[in-house]
């Protein structure tokens, strides 16, 4: 049987890291994370690969 999946509007702070994790194991869902620059100037180095730690 497939996982449900969700979308995360991933910033890469606390927050959303945890939210990551959360959604996985309570709800075994897979879930996609999404960080988008829409211009606002904060550095998104790294973000990509902690999301892919968690």
């Amino acid at each position: 049987m497939p996982k449900d999946k969700v979308v995360l509007a991933y910033s890469g702070g606390l927050d959303t890291s945890m939210m990551v994790k959360w959604l996985q194991t309570e709800y075994g869902m897979d879930v996609v994370t999404v960080n988008l620059d829409v211009g606002q100037g904060k550095e998104r180095k790294g973000i990509e690969e902690k999301a892919w730690k968690l």
